[in-house]
């Protein structure tokens, strides 16, 4: 949806290639997800994704993130949200973004911070959800796109779709397929909250006519 007659802004943070975000880019180029990228951080400075986003002409910068290994330090995360909201964002998409994200942040964009995550929540939230998968047995599990929370892949879901696990899946070939869920499930929530198609009422997301929740 336009907001104050300009497009639905969207504001992206990752470490690595970027492959969702270049989902969600193509997406938008199609006509698919009715917003722009307004800007993309990374903590990495070699990252893909800032190679992605500069290749189509989208603001793209690395963020240091300071001391710490798994979140951003204060001084990261207050350049980290006046870079954002400079940009006038109104939606913080995470798309393979390896730090933790504290209460300021959280605070900043409160209800406005969306993440993709490889597994079927609240099943095997944390990192390598595949492997996680893959070594229960389960023989389904797919992708989550959810609201961002202080917890662990804790906040309310937004859309999921399933993957079935297959007799001789490897972690490898598994992943594969998880991450095509993910190009086809992320941009489709995108757009739904883009579109103002989503409600949140406790933990109960809702989506006009169905929305994103597919597979």
């Amino acid at each position: 949806m336009a907001i104050a007659s300009r497009p639905f802004r969207l504001g992206v943070l990752g470490s690595g290639q970027g492959s969702n975000f270049v989902a969600i880019a193509d997406a938008i180029t199609v006509g698919a997800v009715p917003a722009e990228v307004a800007l993309v951080l990374s903590d990495v400075a070699e990252a893909g994704i800032l190679a992605h986003a500069r290749s189509r002409g989208i603001p793209a910068s690395f963020l240091p993130s300071g001391a710490f290994r798994t979140r951003l330090d204060e001084k990261a995360e207050r350049a980290a949200v006046a870079a954002l909201q400079a940009t006038g964002v109104d939606l913080v998409v995470l798309a393979g973004f390896m730090r933790v994200l504290k209460a300021e942040f959280l605070g900043t964009f409160a209800g406005r911070v969306i993440n993709i995550h490889p597994s079927l929540l609240p099943a095997f939230p944390g990192r390598a959800a595949w492997k996680q998968a893959l070594a229960y047995g389960v023989k389904v599990t797919g992708c989550t796109v959810h609201f961002v929370d202080a917890g662990v892949d804790s906040g309310p879901i937004i859309g999921q779709r399933a993957v079935p696990v297959l007799a001789g899946d490897s972690v490898e070939t598994l992943h594969q397929r998880i991450h095509a869920a993910e190009h086809a499930l992320y941009p489709a929530c995108v757009a739904a909250l883009a579109r103002g198609e989503v409600t949140v009422c406790g933990r109960v997301v809702s989506v006009a006519g169905g929305g994103p929740v597919v597979g």
